[in-house]
């Protein structure tokens, strides 16, 4: 039995001036700060454990996150966590469901956002309670007790809950052999952080040898806003890192349908694995146009960091409008949407290649793709998981790269919560915003 009652839910807007350096700069975000909506959950357990959780957001509107976990705060509070855990459907489907709230969704935007960073610390608190980090965690619950989490409405025309169960019954085979090589060798990355499109080329050159030094065999450069300086910089990348080496491209949603595949056709001599987000992320269409396009170049679509709910993935893979699809641990419901997707791409024969990056993504997202791997697609072919080296110095337990892989958290927990840094940069009250405000290099 789990003890204890939620007796409080708090939410901090947390930033980072990011965009003073041009980190995570693109095509369409120019000038990111990146930052958090920060949730904590308490309780009233002996153990006194707390949950931690957050969505990403990329500065301005955050503050509107905030008020959207505020307004999600009441269906959680005064609930215990086994009564949330032991009928999680249930539970998720009342936060996506609420008569009122639900309209500024449904089950999208910034609603959508409040309630993963709402789960994602429900399921850090469950997992700190099993003493076990997540990945494991998911890897050790029975396919029913994994399937009963998932809130399968709107998705049985493509994946009913007899077929979830049947996927996951088969992935139990050869699991520990698979945890095993987790352990050891960990989960494949690439690396963006060589390549945002705010960077000089002489920054992108040393960041490119730095990484090659490290190990790093998959790089992805930011493309979209000017052609002659894309084929400049992926000329620039690729005679760094030479032939054998990966090399994915990202246009975060800058082109329309048919400018999209002339431009990437126009960047087809490097040899690009995929082009990211061509067009708008809505248009499923769009893509599965673009898809067929590309197809006899070799180039696939990935897509998802943006992809509203599991619907819109439904969506994508029934009109064979991606070749990759990259969940995000922040955009979808938490865990429990992102296991519907898991499963879905499992059935479709996709792989799974996440977002990451951020604040606090990569911390989450490879407990999700290590237990993609251990229970359920049981393969690392076109497989990798994105990788950003920034900001994990702020959480308590930052991710653990080794020969350009993620190794397995072994902490209990979802590896969200973050150290002190919180009260530092807080917004706007924080010391480091106060400092910057006072000096004028950003303002409010």
């Amino acid at each position: 039995m789990i003890k204890g009652k939620i007796t409080d839910l708090t939410v901090t807007d947390v930033r980072f001036p990011t965009s003073l350096g041009h980190h995570g700069s693109d095509a369409m975000h120019t000038d990111p700060d990146y930052s958090a909506a920060y949730v904590v959950i308490e309780t009233d357990a002996e153990d006194a454990l707390k949950g931690y959780g957050l969505t990403f957001t990329l500065g301005k509107g955050t503050e509107i996150v905030v008020c959207a976990v505020k307004a999600l705060s009441r269906l959680v509070v005064g609930r215990t966590l086994e009564d949330i855990v032991t009928n999680f459907r249930a539970f998720y489907r009342q936060l996506t469901s609420d008569g009122q709230l639900r309209w500024i969704g449904p089950e999208k935007g910034v609603v959508h956002l409040a309630t993963s960073a709402v789960l994602n610390a429900v399921w850090d608190l469950w997992a700190k309670k099993k003493g076990k980090p997540l990945w494991k965690m998911l890897v050790d619950m029975t396919p029913e007790e994994l399937v009963s989490c998932i809130d399968f409405r709107y998705i049985t025309d493509a994946l009913t809950e007899e077929e979830a169960i049947e996927i996951l019954q088969k992935g139990r085979k050869g699991q520990e052999t698979r945890e095993e090589h987790m352990l050891k060798c960990g989960y494949p990355a690439y690396t963006t952080s060589c390549a945002w499109l705010g960077y000089s080329d002489q920054q992108l050159q040393k960041l490119c040898t730095d990484a090659l030094k490290e190990g790093w065999t998959r790089f992805k450069v930011k493309v979209g806003a000017d052609l002659q300086d894309d084929l400049r910089r992926c000329k620039i990348v690729r005679n760094m890192i030479g032939p054998d080496n990966k090399l994915m491209l990202d246009a975060n949603q800058r082109w329309d349908v048919n400018e999209a595949i002339s431009w990437v056709k126009e960047l087809a001599e490097f040899q690009p694995l995929w082009i990211e987000e061509p067009t708008s992320p809505d248009d499923i269409l769009g893509h599965a146009t673009i898809s067929k396009a590309l197809a006899p170049l070799g180039i696939g679509v990935a897509t998802g960091e943006q992809c509203h709910n599991r619907v819109m993935f439904k969506q994508f893979l029934q009109a064979h409008a991606l070749q990759y699809l990259q969940i995000d641990s922040c955009r979808l419901g938490s865990v429990n949407e992102n296991l519907s997707v898991l499963l879905m791409a499992k059935k479709f024969n996709i792989p799974v290649c996440p977002h990451a990056g951020g604040v606090g993504l990569c911390e989450l997202v490879q407990h999700l793709i290590i237990f993609d791997y251990i229970s359920v697609s049981g393969s690392l072919e076109n497989r990798m998981c994105e990788y950003v080296d920034h900001l994990h110095e702020h959480f308590k337990y930052p991710v653990i790269i080794h020969n350009a892989a993620y190794m397995p958290p072994k902490d209990p927990g979802y590896s969200t919560e973050m150290n002190a840094s919180v009260l530092q940069y807080h917004f706007p009250g924080g010391d480091i915003w106060q400092q910057l405000i006072m000096e004028k290099k950003l303002t409010i």
